[in-house]
């Protein structure tokens, strides 16, 4: 497996974490969290992301299972390339661990699977007419090896310490492996869509009730960024129904049975989410027309 190699600035995209005072920012300033796990259970202690990698390995030749996992938060070049070091990262993977802004993908390197996940946060607002946003996108790029889980987040909201807490507190889970945490994630991740969707559907009924009041006037631009705002949506959340299918159907090699079958749940809650954004989209068009017509 190709292990990773410092991109020249020629070949960095716009939005890449660089330095360019030639000082480079320890792997530890980026590091959330770093746990081994053994036997359905968090190993006492602190770890860099070597020394977890280390540990795992000792346990593994005594003929246990173990893993470590790895939680980054967005970053640099540098930082980035010294966890793929180690942990053998493909390099084009890592490149778009380093840069925001990524689409909704699963990519396989040799026995390692990387998922991309847009993460969403519904953004609070007095009433419509003073909204100026109404959802707020980041991500979180899940690496996962037979022994090994990297997660890479960027973006204020979508922090993962609550779902390793959860995980922690389910040794039968954690006993599954390190493709315990991809689906963790993926199922709180997809969670938040159909949270976000519950919030936006209540703007929508306040927004037709607001149309189709005689009494009332129609801020027409408030319908245009709920539709804007609404097509975001839908880029995060449409693609990764695919995704999720194909954990279930190519890579049975690496996924055990059990998480595939909780991976098909997370797909129908991934569809039902992509299924409501579709309609309220419909909606919001029939709305324009009725604001106009008004």
């Amino acid at each position: 497996m190709p292990s990773f190699r410092a991109l020249p600035p020629s070949r960095l995209r716009p939005g890449a974490r660089t330095r360019t005072d030639g000082m480079h920012v320890p792997v530890a300033r980026a590091t959330v969290d770093c746990g081994v796990y053994s036997e359905g259970a968090r190993l006492p202690g602190k770890y860099t992301h070597a020394a977890a990698l280390k540990k795992v390995h000792e346990i593994e030749a005594e003929g246990s299972d173990a893993f470590v996992w790895v939680g980054l938060h967005e970053p640099d070049e540098h930082q980035m390339k010294a966890v793929a070091d180690v942990f053998d990262l493909h390099e084009l993977a890592v490149e778009d661990a380093v840069h925001a802004h990524q689409r909704p993908k699963l990519e396989r390197y040799d026995d390692t699977l990387f998922l991309v996940l847009k993460t969403v946060m519904y953004v609070d607002h007095e009433s419509m007419a003073k909204a100026r946003q109404i959802v707020e996108t980041g991500e979180v790029m899940i690496f996962v090896g037979a022994d090994f889980v990297v997660t890479v987040r960027h973006g204020e909201h979508g922090g993962l310490a609550g779902v390793r807490k959860r995980l922690e507190a389910s040794p039968a889970t954690l006993k599954l492996g390190p493709y315990s945490v991809m689906h963790a994630i993926a199922d709180s991740v997809v969670d938040t869509y159909l949270d976000v969707t519950d919030l936006i559907e209540t703007d929508i009924d306040s927004m037709e009730e607001n149309i189709f009041s005689p009494q009332s006037q129609t801020n027409i631009e408030s319908i245009y960024l709920l539709k804007r705002e609404i097509v975001e949506l839908r880029r995060a959340v449409s693609p990764l129904a695919t995704d999720l299918e194909r954990i279930g159907t190519e890579h049975d090699d690496l996924v055990n049975v059990e998480i595939r079958r909780y991976m098909g749940d997370v797909l129908d809650h991934t569809i039902k989410a992509a299924d409501r954004i579709a309609s309220y989209d419909e909606l919001l068009s029939s709305l324009v027309q009725a604001a106009l017509g008004k």
